[in-house]
């Protein structure tokens, strides 16, 4: 091992070239403009997965975007990891809060800042050059290795559900390993078993057959904004608990030993507060932030369209208004049990003078992982060497919804190792990833091949 470590440290200013390189590539997957770049982006991937000594690489190509397989299975008796990542990134808008141009990657502050820095060419990088250092010193891996790397990731992931169902074998595995989540804190190494779930809709509610004028009609004809504003506002009561019928009915209680765990995160309400910019938190009543973070149910509001949005005014009575919804689920809650309730709810809610369609966007299903897997302990010890420090266990407020698709097919535990922080800025203007994070990044992939190859 100490031969691995140390080509690590000899070679990790060429390693964060390559990540610079990589940062270049504008991996948009969302817009048809950028189409050619994903393509580029995935032989990018493809290319360093031959350096780093995979014997088959192959890009599959999909109805979207590419997607990009490695292997070595010559260690015989010994387990297989499936290292899973996205090469895809989020659009940049709106681009004027950027300090330097999102694809051309800056190092300042020990940071470095690109679209992607974090989410999530980081952080899956880390194992392909893991995997790379312990070739270029021992011209092998100590157990078999597979990788899977996406470029749909920000949206939705269509494509790679198919290919998991209809490749089974080829991606069979003991263990997936996915660095696309957080760490508790700066320097805290950090294992993550669960992930909440996600329900995403869209309430149009439609009055008039066209807009109208406020005045001439207004009094006289449902307002489809204020019916939605009134709907949207029913949908909670006083103690912040959402109305939605048998809402709560499935949802798994948290164990004694996770809430002593909570506890002994010392989470501060104050500093968290102070890091968003508000006073003070708000959420259900009767638990506490991590709680309401990690293992409760949420429901919000995430845009309203409707009426006269631009500068100036126009006195105009809508003809409609669209709401998106969106609901974080958890452990037993079944996002098609839960739309049903909902749209039954939001209908219930409406008068008679206007019309009211719900529609689901997309769903996943929320996550555990127990903790007394093979894997997990070996990822503990892992990122546990790699940091310094004891490792802490976490649940995620997100959604990572391939990861259920990972485990429900190929019957395989998750390894959710988050090397980000919550204030990388992912999805946001000025996105970045710690150097430091990097760098210890591959170091935690190297002992887990090392911890995970003895199992």
């Amino acid at each position: 091992m100490e031969s691995v470590i140390n080509y690590i440290n000899s070679n990790l200013h060429n390693y964060i070239n390559e990540l610079i390189e990589y940062l270049k590539i504008p991996s948009i997957s969302t817009l048809e403009s950028h189409k050619e770049d994903v393509n580029k982006c995935a032989e990018f991937i493809a290319n360093k997965l031959k350096d780093a000594g995979m014997t088959r690489v192959e890009i599959f190509q999909t109805e979207k975007h590419p997607i990009v397989y490695g292997e070595w299975l010559g260690a015989q008796n010994k387990p297989t990891v499936l290292i899973y990542g996205h090469y895809d990134v989020q659009p940049v808008d709106p681009l004027e809060l950027w300090k330097s141009p999102p694809f051309e990657p800056v190092i300042e502050d020990g940071k470095i800042w690109a679209r992607g820095a974090n989410d999530n060419k980081g952080q899956h990088f880390v194992h392909v050059k893991s995997v790379e250092s312990f070739f270029k010193t021992h011209g092998s891996l100590p157990l078999n290795v597979k990788f899977i790397i996406e470029g749909e990731e920000e949206i939705g992931s269509d494509s790679l559900y198919s290919f998991i169902k209809n490749n089974k074998e080829l991606l069979k595995c003991d263990a997936v390993l996915i660095s696309d989540t957080s760490m508790y804190d700066k320097n805290v190494p950090t294992i993550s078993y669960g992930l909440r779930g996600l329900l995403y809709t869209e309430i149009e509610v439609t009055g008039p057959k066209a807009d109208l004028h406020s005045g001439t009609f207004g009094g006289a004809v449902a307002n489809p904004i204020n019916e939605l504003a009134k709907i949207i506002s029913k949908l909670h009561d006083k103690n912040g608990k959402v109305t939605i019928p048998n809402f709560y009915k499935d949802v798994l209680k948290l164990s004694k030993e996770e809430k002593e765990n909570f506890n002994r995160l010392k989470f501060s309400d104050k500093k968290f507060a102070k890091e968003l910019g508000v006073k003070e938190l708000q959420g259900e009543k009767g638990f506490s932030t991590l709680e309401r973070l990690w293992v409760r149910p949420t429901l919000d509001c995430n845009g309203i369209v409707g009426g006269f949005t631009e500068k100036g005014a126009k006195t105009v009575l809508p003809s409609k208004a669209i709401a998106k919804v969106s609901m974080r689920l958890v452990p037993n809650q079944n996002p098609h049990k839960i739309f049903k309730e909902f749209s039954n709810y939001v209908k219930s809610l409406a008068p008679k003078s206007v019309k009211v369609d719900v529609r689901m966007l997309h769903y996943g299903y929320p996550v555990i992982t127990p903790l007394n897997s093979k894997a997990i302990e070996a990822a503990s010890k892992a990122v546990s060497k790699a940091f310094g420090k004891k490792t802490v266990f976490t649940r995620e407020g997100g959604s990572i919804p391939i990861v259920v698709e990972f485990m429900k097919h190929l019957k395989a535990p998750a390894v959710l190792m988050g090397l980000g922080l919550d204030t990388d800025n992912i999805h946001s203007p000025n996105e970045h990833f710690h150097i430091e994070n990097f760098e210890k990044g591959i170091l935690s992939s190297v002992y887990f091949i090392d911890e995970f190859s003895k199992v």
